[in-house]
Parts: C-alpha cells; sequence; structure tokens
C-alpha cells in the first residue's frame, strides 16, 4: 500500500529545505507548463521509455520520495511501479497539483 501525502503536508515539505526528499512529477509538459512546483523533476509517463532507466541511477530507493500528477491516479501508478523497484518511502499526492491549488495555493491555475 502507498502512502498518501496531503496538499498542506507537500507544501510543509517544500517549506522545510533541511528534509531530504525526491520529488518526481508524471504530468505531460504541455500539463506542466499550464500548472508546476518548480522544485519537482518532470518525467512524464508517457516518455518513460527515455527515463525509466536513468530513474533508477538518479534517484536513492531509500530517500522520502513524493510523486505527483493531476489528479493522483498516474503519480500513484508510478509510486506502485517505483515500489517494485525497492523504494521504501513512498508518498502520493492526494488529489495531486488540482488539490495542491486549492488548498494550498490558489495562484495556480486549474486545468
Amino acid at each position: 500500500m502507498i502512502d498518501s501525502i496531503a496538499p498542506d503536508e507537500l507544501a510543509q515539505v517544500l517549506a522545510d529545505d533541511t528534509i531530504p526528499v525526491q520529488l518526481i512529477d508524471v504530468r505531460e509538459r504541455q500539463e506542466v507548463e499550464i500548472a508546476a512546483l518548480p522544485q519537482f523533476w518532470v518525467l512524464p509517463l508517457s516518455e518513460s521509455g527515455e527515463w525509466v532507466d536513468r530513474l533508477l541511477e538518479k534517484f536513492d530507493p531509500n530517500c522520502k520520495t513524493i510523486v505527483m500528477c493531476h489528479h493522483g491516479i498516474r503519480s500513484l501508478h508510478l509510486c506502485q511501479w517505483l515500489e517494485a523497484q525497492g523504494f521504501t518511502d513512498l508518498y502520493n499526492v492526494s488529489g495531486g497539483i488540482d488539490a495542491y491549488a486549492v488548498r494550498v495555493d490558489r495562484s495556480l491555475p486549474r486545468y
């Protein structure tokens, strides 16, 4: 079972630069152009064939890893895959960037 992180909890993590964390956004590039959180690595699921090998080299499977998408479905899929690859501290942003825009940062455009 993948843990969820609420948008307000994500905001706390983003505000605290002492917390070691890996941040992955799996939305398509055109979605990220509409609304994005700059701390996240953008790795669109549709391009996974291009980055999957590097992901396993670049990211530490034992570091807290937070994955986000638009509403939380695609990010859950990547979390499940990462868990199968041995990642141990995974969190899916519940409600995705849409919920973050509603609950935390109303300046972010919604789509």
